[in-house]
């Protein structure tokens, strides 16, 4: 199929939270257009927090329209890379805010992917004990899940984003152009996070997603329009039921808790987020299958499309010598653990999602199954 170069019309999808409400804007151009940033504060600062890839891409773009709404647009470029999600890279944000004189109505900007958005709203929720920010995403994993909802954070060696704050941006500007530029693995990343919205909420997204995928490899802009708005409606339907994550939203993490532990036991960085959580999904998915609640088509289905996707589903050897414990140890940090006992986020039929526990005896058999191929 050959990609559809026609240009998305601009599309908006709201985020209901009451007083704390907000808009995704989704379109190509917006980056650069002044009327995304329509109606925010015009105070004496704003902070552009990217990273060294990022900022020769798009900074000078965003300073240029921001600097009418502002006495001056500071920038700040962290380094690149799910290792740098630390204590000392939040600092560095502190340590700009302070040497410039920031005060609490700065309005920090956060440009890049999911790690700079988690950080600088972070950096927002804390400073002065919470300035506003917006995100502007421009990865698709960012634009489809981590800036949409407010779950701020940064690692900790022992287990990922278990420090943060709940803090809603003012905005999220999605701007489909910036998408071109990632690398394929970046954008199959991405895509683990908008394949997890059809096994938990939406079937018939799941069959568009096997029509579309080569489309949406292809970076096609009419199919990547609809993946990011249908992925950020039903982002916003969990997150207006459920913002702090009492129960509903906890669904959003399928193939998480898995994938988490993936991602801590490697080393941050070796697998993008992304590729931790397509291979988690199908962990989680042969998990749902052992307590029955999916058939061996389903877990074939999902399989299928993960690798389609780009995205390994071999699950990688974490300890040569206590593999499966090591899993155990880094899942039992997991967020959604209670007392010491693993949550999982399971199919319970094709379009619904659970958080429930399972025997650490059948939680063995799938790591093994799935480290075995």
């Amino acid at each position: 199929m050959q990609p559809n170069t026609t240009t998305p019309d601009a599309q908006s999808v709201a985020i209901d939270l009451g007083d704390r409400s907000y808009r995704i804007e989704i379109g190509a151009g917006l980056l650069g257009e002044p009327g995304s940033y329509a109606g925010l504060p015009s105070t004496a600062t704003a902070l552009i927090v990217t990273n060294t890839t990022v900022a020769p891409l798009y900074a000078q773009a965003l300073q240029r329209v921001l600097s009418p709404l502002y006495g001056r647009v500071l920038c700040l470029e962290l380094p690149d890379g799910e290792s740098y999600k630390t204590w000392d890279s939040l600092n560095l944000i502190f340590d700009a805010l302070l040497s410039n004189g920031c005060d609490r109505k700065t309005v920090l900007y956060a440009l890049g992917g999911g790690v700079v958005g988690d950080m600088t709203g972070f950096a927002a929720a804390s400073y002065m004990r919470g300035v506003p920010f917006v995100q502007v995403p421009t990865t698709l994993l960012a634009q489809v899940d981590s800036s949409v909802g407010g779950k701020t954070a940064i690692n900790h060696p022992l287990g990922k984003n278990m420090i943060g704050a709940f803090y809603q941006p003012l905005r999220v500007v999605c701007d489909l152009d910036t998408l071109k530029s990632l690398p394929p693995r970046e954008l199959s990343a991405g895509l683990a996070e908008v394949i997890k919205y059809g096994p938990i909420a939406d079937m018939a997204f799941l069959d568009w997603i096997e029509e579309h995928m080569d489309a949406l490899r292809a970076c096609d802009p009419q199919a990547m329009a609809h993946a990011v708005k249908r992925s950020c409606e039903i982002k916003a339907h969990v997150v207006g039921l459920d913002e702090r994550e009492s129960g509903l939203r906890a669904v959003l993490n399928f193939g998480h808790t898995f994938g988490h532990a993936i991602e801590a036991g490697m080393g941050y960085g070796q697998w993008l987020h992304g590729e931790a959580v397509g291979c988690g999904m199908v962990m989680a998915a042969r998990l749902s299958q052992a307590l029955g609640l999916v058939d061996a088509a389903f877990v074939a289905r999902l399989k299928a499309l993960v690798e389609r996707a780009g995205l390994p589903t071999l699950a990688p050897v974490l300890d040569a010598q206590r593999n499966s414990a090591r899993y155990l140890d880094l899942m039992r940090v997991d967020k959604k653990a209670e007392a010491g006992a693993i949550k999982f986020v399971l199919i319970d039929g094709p379009g619904r999602a659970v958080v429930r526990a399972a025997p650490d005896a059948m939680v063995v058999r799938v790591i093994e199954e799935s480290c075995a191929g």
